[in-house]
């Protein structure tokens, strides 16, 4: 499965619209999912960091605590590549609209606790 980011910016350079779903709840805009986007290399670097530490065992959350909405990603990267952002939204497949997240957003506190200081960066500022 590809990344929304991938996807959006693989059609942003070919000139091609993005495609994002449609959500049917009345509270939230089409295209308007949000996530916490965080940076694969910030990602290493927690990992880097945690291997140093042989007596943590324990899981973490490893993200920003930043939400972007998919819409807002999604332009963001057509004004990278620099095209107007052409956005469309399709229903969404049968298949995953039950168990589908509309809003994730992670807190790295845990991480926080065991002294990791770093700033995880949002991608795409």
């Amino acid at each position: 499965m590809r990344s929304v980011i991938t996807a959006v910016f693989a059609s942003a350079q070919a000139g091609r619209s993005a495609k994002l779903f449609k959500l049917h709840r009345e509270w939230i805009e089409d295209g308007n999912q949000q996530r916490d986007f965080i940076y694969v290399n910030d990602t290493a670097a927690v990992m880097r960091w945690l291997i140093g530490w042989v007596k943590i065992s324990r899981l973490f959350k490893v993200d920003t605590g930043k939400v972007r909405s998919f819409r807002n990603v999604a332009t963001a990267l057509f004004r990278a590549v620099g095209c107007e952002p052409n956005i469309v939204c399709l229903d969404m497949p049968a298949t995953i609209g039950k168990r589908y997240q509309q809003f994730t957003q992670a807190t790295i506190e845990r991480l926080r606790q065991t002294g990791y200081d770093s700033k995880c960066v949002p991608c795409l500022k």
